[in-house]
């Protein structure tokens, strides 16, 4: 597939599954690729990994929730190709970021903010750096935002990421309509609980512990909802990331998609 070709491709948060998965699709449909990560060993194996299959990539040490880092990175990125056409931000919180999952009534506010500075923050962050180069270097590019199901979901003691996701869902939507004049397009992707991340297994295996319960009790509670009984694969949620930012996935911009195979009790 060549949907990207000689599009240039920033990849925040690239050390996570989904985010790599992404990154590599990217590749794949002929994009030049910058990974960037705060674990710069991690991007630059993925830097090998996609240039061994072919593809196009460099990697760089950058901290998605520093605003003059990601402002510096994607400065050399404009400066190098003139242009900057699709970033995607995966970044997520672990399990002890959030405290666990303390019911709100005992939840510190520290505690309940820490997914919400980190999450929507981050996205806050690169999201308007490269609004501003690409309006700067008219490429009517996609930026592509991360968000998880909790937001439409009724589940307790997540309190602080429930309302990240919610709110980078709200950010999308003001995003694209702020930047749709200058041709930019805004989505977030919502791709669910992915059982083959790391982050997804390290929750379970988290939560089994901390309530004393079996994580394949877990697991099938999740899976109980399936409307397909089956979920998307990692290279999936990044094909599906490559169409929106192509030519054809113009038809999707401020949208919030559900990259999930259908849930029944995701609204």
């Amino acid at each position: 597939m060549t949907d990207l070709k000689d599009k240039v491709a920033v990849v925040f948060a690239a050390s996570g599954d989904i985010a790599g998965a992404v990154a590599k699709s990217f590749s794949q449909c002929g994009a030049k690729v910058y990974v960037t990560a705060r674990n710069l060993d991690a991007v630059k194996a993925l830097a090998q990994e996609i240039k061994a299959n072919g593809g196009r990539a460099a990697a760089a040490k950058v901290d998605a929730l520093n605003e003059t880092e990601i402002d510096d990175f994607l400065k050399e990125v404009v400066a190098e190709n003139g242009k900057l056409d699709v970033v995607f931000n995966g970044i997520g919180v672990n399990y002890n970021e959030m405290g666990g999952r303390p019911p709100t009534t005992l939840a510190t506010f520290e505690q309940f903010m820490a997914p919400m500075e980190k999450i929507c923050g981050s996205q806050f962050l690169t999201s308007r750096v490269a609004a501003k180069y690409m309006m700067q270097t008219r490429s009517k590019g996609t930026i592509l935002l991360l968000t998880a199901a909790l937001s439409r979901s009724k589940l307790s003691n997540v309190a602080g990421i429930t309302a990240a996701s919610a709110a980078v869902e709200g950010l999308t939507r003001v995003m694209a309509a702020e930047w749709g004049g200058d041709g930019i397009k805004v989505i977030c992707i919502c791709t669910g609980a992915l059982m083959e991340t790391k982050r997804i297994s390290g929750w379970i295996d988290a939560a089994a512990k901390e309530y004393g319960i079996p994580p394949e009790q877990l697991i099938m509670q999740y899976k109980a909802f399936d409307i397909l009984k089956t979920s998307p694969t990692l290279k999936q949620v990044g094909e599906v990331a490559a169409f929106f930012a192509s030519e054809t996935g113009v038809a999707f911009n401020s949208h919030v998609v559900d990259v999930d195979c259908g849930k029944l009790n995701i609204l």
